[in-house]
């Protein structure tokens, strides 16, 4: 809902057009700096206490959208985007709570499941932000009071969450540690091809995807309701995959299935530089949300073969910085480089990332390689 509207609305209350995607950016910058807050809290209290208060906090922030889009107030409205990111930081961590229920075999599996959740967004989302604006007298209120009935929704289903129990390393109990230090386990080239691999995918879809709505509706003159469908397709693309993107990674490998995201991106881009006609949105952004998918769900598997369970609060703490981070970056990023330097080298400026996380995969394979000689 807020990747449809936000930089729809920016680009209507903002004080400047280049500051368009700043509700967008700071729903990001939220998930960002409350990343190390929510595991913190987690370690704390437990899950079940954390995922709640996030959904509460997400009920919240469309009440404050909702006054903020009515009085056109821009800050508030920025502001409200900061809330639901924080919120966001918390719902970040339902993957890895399904990926601990669960052996490590089936890990990748019980996260691809929990993305399948997306499919739901991204049928409702757009369609209750629509009928929203049809409902409300004021264009776009009644969609934000719909996204706070259903972040209730979800408070009260999270009610009925168990926690898994977790057997972390027994000296613990007596030393009081957290397993290895952080850079002892950053040492390993495999958790930087996890990390990339989720932050590069993330980042770069994030760029477009911020960039198209506004492209399309504001530059392009595409309607509201073409603009929906191209984003609605987007994120079906983003979630359907993971049908099959959990087994994809068992049988075909972690590195093979971040070549396929890559490719899927590589695709991207020249199919939105041939053309901007409606189908060129579409076809892009489908293969935008396959990309995604694709580096997400192997990123996200990857990374729990580089830590000990007694060290996966401070791993995925640190990953998802790196990851929200550079999606901030991204989003804030989209509206000055669209109105600055435009489409055509928005899209462009993607093809370095892409060529970066090529070289760290084949970093990470080199080194394998180079340790498997050694230990024969």
């Amino acid at each position: 809902m807020m990747m449809l509207l936000g930089g729809i609305i920016g680009a209507e209350i903002a004080p400047s057009p280049e500051l368009a995607t700043l509700p967008i950016a700071s729903m990001v910058i939220g998930v960002a700096l409350s990343i190390f807050p929510v595991s913190k809290l987690m370690q704390a209290f437990g899950r079940k206490r954390v995922f709640i208060f996030g959904a509460l906090v997400a009920a919240c922030s469309g009440a404050i959208a909702a006054v903020a889009t009515s009085q056109q107030n821009f800050l508030l409205f920025c502001l409200s985007g900061m809330m639901l990111g924080s919120a966001g930081a918390v719902v970040q961590q339902y993957r890895f709570a399904a990926m601990e229920s669960v052996s490590e075999s089936l890990a990748a599996k019980a996260a691809s499941r929990v993305l399948l959740g997306g499919l739901v967004a991204a049928i409702i989302g757009p369609e209750l932000a629509v009928i929203g604006g049809i409902l409300s007298d004021q264009a776009y209120v009644g969609a934000f009071f719909f996204l706070t009935m259903v972040s209730l929704i979800a408070a009260l289903i999270l009610c009925f969450y168990r926690e898994a129990k977790i057997e972390c390393n027994p000296t613990k109990e007596f030393t009081g540690t957290t397993g290895r230090p952080l850079g002892a386990i950053l040492l390993q080239p495999r958790i930087w091809v996890a990390i990339a691999g989720a932050t590069l995918g993330y980042a770069m879809m994030s760029f477009v995807m911020t960039a198209t709505p506004l492209h399309m509706h504001h530059i392009e003159h595409h309607s509201l309701a073409d603009t929906k469908w191209v984003i609605q397709s987007h994120i079906i693309a983003m979630y359907l995959p993971s049908l099959i993107s959990g087994a994809l990674v068992v049988r075909i490998g972690v590195s093979k299935m971040m070549l396929l995201g890559l490719l899927a991106y590589v695709i991207t881009i020249v199919t939105a530089l041939l053309g901007h006609d409606l189908l060129n949105y579409w076809a892009a952004l489908v293969l935008l949300g396959l990309g995604w998918n694709f580096l997400f769900v192997a990123g996200t598997a990857l990374l729990p073969r580089c830590y000990n369970k007694d060290e996966r609060y401070k791993v995925q703490a640190f990953n998802d910085s790196f990851v929200f981070g550079a999606q901030a970056m991204a989003s804030l990023s989209a509206g000055w480089v669209i109105y600055v330097l435009g489409w055509e080298i928005l899209l462009i400026s993607c093809l370095p990332l892409i060529a970066a996380l090529l070289l760290l995969i084949a970093w990470w394979k080199l080194s394998k390689s180079r340790m498997l000689q050694k230990d024969r």
